[in-house]
């Protein structure tokens, strides 16, 4: 009996040790990624609050890419205020995409430790459109197109604006946009840009005092005169997910599609722009404010808790707008939804 609550005693004061360990050394916690797990499921089990991911995985290792995939058998090593992860093990399979803001399975408070396995890039291709605001204006326009055609695409000649005059030369690339109306905010009526979207590329083959001859390199969509023209943008573009320096609160003001219900994949435009703080980078929930129906409550209302709807990252600023990537969606979002930026811990 006496070896028993010996045994017992050494066991309590072992946890007790090495829970002062970890609040005074900052010793980290180790869990070995499992199937099933989530970025959402760790960040709240570890951290108390899921939806504080996005910053804890921006400051990892940069060479780690997409915050969405994550690896069984990668290790995670947890500290009071980050989680660190380290690359995949070294033979793995396919990565299994992880869902952001969904809850991961209930994890034992004993499991062992080791690393973490965490990317953070994301992709955006065939360029994402961006509003024009009064600030900016086109590097030029397309005059006309070869004989007059209503649309042109790929391989057909163009004739733009852009000469000497502006500093044209024979190969210069710039990239095809066309202005789709002007953009009003949602909730104050005011007048934010006017959407552009890409339509393709083109190079200017001659170069005359004031105007130009071009050739279309690519072609998106159908290509016609009145066309603004833009310095060249790569078509593929790869976005860092990067840690918040501010804490912001903002609106989607428009889709690139101009659909009235967005869902992850989708583009949006924001009412934040660089002005404000917000970067390239960034990561945002997407959140509608809980209304409580009066007829089953009087009083003054409290605030409730704002119901998360999905999550975005900027990867592109604008003064005072930005273009961002719908990266999850757990319930319908649309134009006028709440964005929030969430500064470090």
């Amino acid at each position: 009996m006496k070896r028993i609550l010996l045994t017992l005693m050494l066991a309590v004061a072992a946890v007790a040790c090495s829970g002062a360990v970890f609040a005074q050394g900052e010793e980290p916690q180790v869990y070995v990624i499992k199937k099933g797990d989530t970025l959402w499921g760790l960040s709240g089990r570890f951290l108390k609050d899921p939806r504080y991911w996005p910053n804890l995985w921006a400051r990892n290792d940069p060479s780690i890419t997409n915050p969405h995939f994550i690896y069984p058998g990668q290790t995670v090593k947890v500290y009071p205020d980050r989680i660190v992860i380290e690359g995949p093990p070294a033979e793995v399979g396919p990565p299994e995409v992880v869902a952001v803001p969904e809850a991961a399975p209930a994890l034992p408070a004993n499991m062992p430790a080791e690393e973490v396995a965490q990317p953070k890039t994301f992709t955006v291709r065939g360029g994402a459109g961006f509003l024009l605001e009064s600030e900016i204006r086109p590097a030029g326009i397309i005059l006309s197109t070869s004989q007059n055609r209503v649309m042109v695409g790929e391989d057909d000649i163009v004739y733009t604006d852009i000469g000497r005059k502006q500093g044209g030369k024979v190969g210069d690339r710039f990239s095809i946009f066309k202005n789709m109306g002007a953009i009003s905010h949602p909730v104050t009526n005011f007048v934010m840009g006017y959407k552009i979207i890409p339509l393709g590329t083109l190079q200017l083959v001659e170069v005359e005092e004031e105007a130009s001859k071009a050739l279309v390199t690519k072609s998106f969509i159908e290509i016609g005169a009145g066309s603004y023209l833009m310095p060249y943008r790569e078509r593929r573009k790869e976005v860092a997910l990067k840690a918040a320096a501010t804490e912001l609160s903002g609106y989607i003001i428009e889709s690139q599609t101009g659909n009235k219900v967005i869902a992850a994949g989708d583009i949006a435009f924001l009412d934040l722009g660089s002005s404000q703080g917000i970067e390239t980078g960034n990561m945002l929930y997407i959140v509608r404010d809980i209304v409580t129906d009066q007829l089953y409550f009087s009083g003054s209302v409290p605030k409730l808790p704002a119901e998360v709807l999905g999550a975005l990252v900027v990867v592109e600023t604008g003064p005072k707008t930005s273009t961002a990537l719908i990266v999850k969606s757990i319930d319908t979002i649309y134009p006028g939804d709440r964005v929030e930026l969430k500064k470090s811990k």
